[in-house]
């Protein structure tokens, strides 16, 4: 098992991953939200501007100018709050370096030969991308990078060297030549699950061990009752991951999960109706659909900017305000047309529920279980009802 992550290289991971294209933190809401969601990650780096051009720019530098990650949730919880609802043009007009949250511990420069137990040893920390040269030398190589650097690990493990020594070990010149010019890409934890799963045989009997006995189940994770205000849920919004458990509690004071306010819920929705409904919704209501806790009557009216929603009928472009009547499926958790007797809860609910195992789940089954739904994380529950015990 250990030979795989040994033996293997970040370098492995970056065949056929494009080219980082810096988002500045100058851009637009309305620019983050067309640029996450053509993103594979549901999240997008945040960087500011060199303070000067033609500057050789070394790897501190690159550092300083990262800001943080902005994800979907971020958006919505700013689109949500009250100044933002009334003049939605002006808040999708403002800079997101008024929303990104700054934390540039979540990014780390890396080498090409550095080992993949060692990046894991990194996201274990907290490093959410990893930023990888693409050096002009690998262009075109099909062989693994790790066949280039076995034997300097060996040499540098039998001579006792750390982590830093083996990450600076003498890479192609190509690499140092021109450090401004050098072009790189982003890995992401995903990009490392969709690798190890690729090398499950050889990491056996890791994978097939239930994540109990691995201790992977973390019980630190931030929940809201059903019946509070959804807009409570951004008021306790952790990092790591960046979901909040919507809970309701059962009669022997334990917590039954519903449902999940999370950052990859609302990678691809509709930004201007979710914090409507975050603003205005309880959090069982935003999870469950309003349609299942209020009669047709009491369900509301939204006000829409025409202009923001790309509508042909705003006059010269003023954004004109039209009100539309709310409903929990234009958040865009699934993307088709529900007729009034097809069921709609049942569709509803199966985008929107939250992805849960048992803590007798293998971890191999856990780490496909995030690759095919695309999920930063899984919730651990227990018994028939659903208890929350934990997420991974």
């Amino acid at each position: 098992m250990a030979s795989v992550l040994v033996y293997h290289v970040v370098g492995d991971l970056t065949v056929a991953k494009p080219e980082l294209v810096e988002f500045m933190e100058t851009e637009t809401v309305e620019a983050a939200i067309k640029a996450i969601g053509e993103s594979t990650e549901g999240g997008i780096p945040v960087w500011r501007r060199k303070p000067q051009k033609g500057v050789t720019e070394n790897s501190e530098m690159r550092l300083q100018r990262f800001v943080g990650i902005l994800n979907p949730l971020d958006i919505v919880a700013f689109l949500a709050k009250d100044g933002c609802l009334q003049d939605q043009e002006k808040a999708m007009k403002t800079p997101v370096s008024e929303v990104v949250v700054p934390n540039n511990s979540l990014l780390k420069e890396v080498d090409p030969a550095t080992r993949l137990i060692d990046a894991l040893e990194m996201m274990k920390q907290g490093v959410k991308r990893l930023l990888v040269p693409k050096s002009v030398i690998w262009k075109g190589v099909s062989k693994k990078f790790s066949i280039l650097y076995n034997g300097k690990w060996l040499k540098n493990i039998e001579a006792g060297s750390n982590a830093s020594s083996i990450a600076n070990l003498n890479r192609p010149s190509s690499s140092t030549a021109n450090i401004s010019k050098t072009k790189y890409c982003c890995l992401s934890r995903e990009d490392v699950v969709r690798f190890l799963i690729g090398c499950l045989g050889a990491l056996a009997p890791v994978p097939l061990s239930s994540i109990s006995s691995l201790g992977a189940i973390s019980s630190h994770y931030s929940s809201i009752e059903a019946s509070l205000p959804a807009v409570e849920a951004t008021k306790k919004l952790p990092h790591d991951p960046s979901a909040v458990a919507v809970v309701e509690s059962t009669p022997d004071g334990e917590h039954k999960i519903i449902g999940e306010i999370s950052a990859c819920k609302l990678w691809k929705c509709d930004y201007l109706a979710a914090a409507y409904a975050l603003a205005n919704l309880s959090a069982g209501q935003f999870v469950m659909g309003v349609e299942d806790n209020m009669s047709p009557r009491s369900v509301p009216d939204i006000g829409v900017n025409s202009t923001v929603k790309g509508d042909s009928n705003g006059t010269n472009g003023s954004g004109s305000m039209r009100l539309r009547r709310f409903s929990s499926r234009s958040i865009g958790f699934f993307g088709n047309s529900v007729s009034p007797n097809s069921g709609a809860r049942s569709m509803y609910r199966g985008r929107s529920a939250p992805l849960t195992c048992k803590a007798t789940s293998s971890l191999a089954a856990v780490m496909a279980q995030m690759l095919s739904h695309r999920a930063t994380h899984v919730w651990v529950t227990e018994g028939e009802d659903d208890v929350l015990v934990g997420v991974v």
